[in-house]
């Protein structure tokens, strides 16, 4: 593996960012967290197991702590920091905090990306559908019922 340093731009939250001096190898992850301090996505088990670091890329949610950042440069990369506009909470963040699907909160912004994504395909999913569809995320405080109600309370609503 090369030991040379690269620098290249992201586009995060609809900003473009300049990375300079990073490993090639670096996760997107560490990228958004550690040199562009975008501290939405969290670093739960580094395997993407757990969802916890859940960003869109290109509307899609995919783990940053399996993804290269230096593969992503010219796709549009959205965090939770990038999901409300003018300051307003979406729909979906708004059920959250209504129906107290959070806790600690260390998985919240990674549940809230991959439900976003899934809302956004599935505006009319059931209970069932919405659990096999957020499959992917780990939440050790809340025991789901919570964020399952969240969830429910907009699929109807075509803004999420």
């Amino acid at each position: 593996m090369s030991q040379e340093r690269i620098g290249y731009s992201l586009r995060v939250n609809g900003e473009d960012r300049r990375v300079e001096d990073a490993w090639y190898f670096e996760s997107l992850l560490v990228v958004l967290r550690e040199r562009l301090g975008v501290r939405g996505p969290k670093l739960g088990c580094g395997h993407g197991r757990c969802g916890a670091c859940t960003v869109h890329l290109d509307g899609r949610p995919v783990c940053a702590c399996l993804t290269l950042a230096a593969s992503v440069c010219g796709r549009e990369i959205t965090t939770i920091e990038g999901l409300s506009r003018d300051r307003e909470l979406t729909d979906l963040q708004r059920a959250f905090v209504e129906e107290g699907a959070v806790q600690c909160g260390f998985c919240t912004p990674g549940f809230i990306m991959a439900a976003t994504a899934f809302v956004a395909e599935h505006p009319d999913a059931d209970e069932d559908a919405i659990r096999a569809g957020l499959y992917g995320n780990i939440c050790r405080c809340t025991g789901y019922g919570r964020i399952i109600a969240a969830v429910q309370r907009v699929t109807d609503s075509a803004d999420v």
